[in-house]
């Protein structure tokens, strides 16, 4: 979570269709926090989605727009929430149809075990790309803890519970210890905010900074 990966989904699929290439986006049925068949990061990027449930076959998605029109790439949010089965499909539309597919989600759920979708990626996937964001203790977060409004863990509930930042947070695996079988209680922080565009604070001089 909070690793942008959801924005960086968007990015490639803006990056496909900048260049005259139509892409393929899915998002599960279960995730409508920001409407059904939308996927949409928290810095407001947005996309319109074809949702899915357990029960849909991928490939046969993917092989009927293909008959309609050429695909270039298909792209899956939150792909923790993929069945074994709808994995497998998606290595159908690699090895059959030749479309490359990127999946993006989560690892582990809020007790550290494994979703159905992130294992069978793990499995079967032909490259694995770790994207990293920070846990308070300025500790790479590899897990993920569901909390209450104290900030304690909650060690017990359904493995799929749609939330954001106000039920989850990104922790290292040691923080993952302290909180989730220690019993400590989460340190919230609040985001810096940065200063204002064209004010500089005193006796700073202004510099000119790149992107990379």
């Amino acid at each position: 979570m909070n690793a942008g990966k959801t924005t960086i989904l968007l990015q490639s699929a803006h990056n496909y269709r900048e260049r005259g290439l139509t892409p393929i986006l899915f998002t599960p049925k279960l995730d409508d926090r920001y409407g059904e068949g939308w996927i949409k990061s928290r810095i407001g990027l947005q996309s319109r989605a074809t949702i899915f449930t357990t029960d849909d076959d991928l490939y046969e998605i993917a092989r009927t727009k293909l008959e309609d029109h050429n695909i270039h790439c298909v792209l899956v949010d939150e792909s923790q929430f993929l069945s074994r089965d709808q994995v497998f499909q998606l290595t159908e539309i690699v090895d059959r149809l030749n479309i490359p597919v990127l999946c993006f989600g989560l690892r582990t759920d809020f007790q550290g075990e494994l979703f159905e979708g992130s294992k069978y990626l793990l499995a079967w996937a032909d490259e694995l790309s770790e994207i990293k964001t920070i846990c308070h203790t300025g500790r790479k977060a590899n897990m993920v803890v569901r909390v209450d409004e104290e900030g304690y863990a909650l060690k017990e509930g359904a493995q799929v519970e749609i939330g954001g930042n106000d039920r989850y947070v990104s922790v290292s695996r040691a923080e993952f210890k302290n909180v989730f079988i220690g019993g400590q209680r989460i340190k919230f922080i609040e985001p810096v905010k940065s200063e204002p565009e064209g004010e500089i604070g005193a006796g700073e001089e202004q510099e000119d900074k790149g992107l990379l």
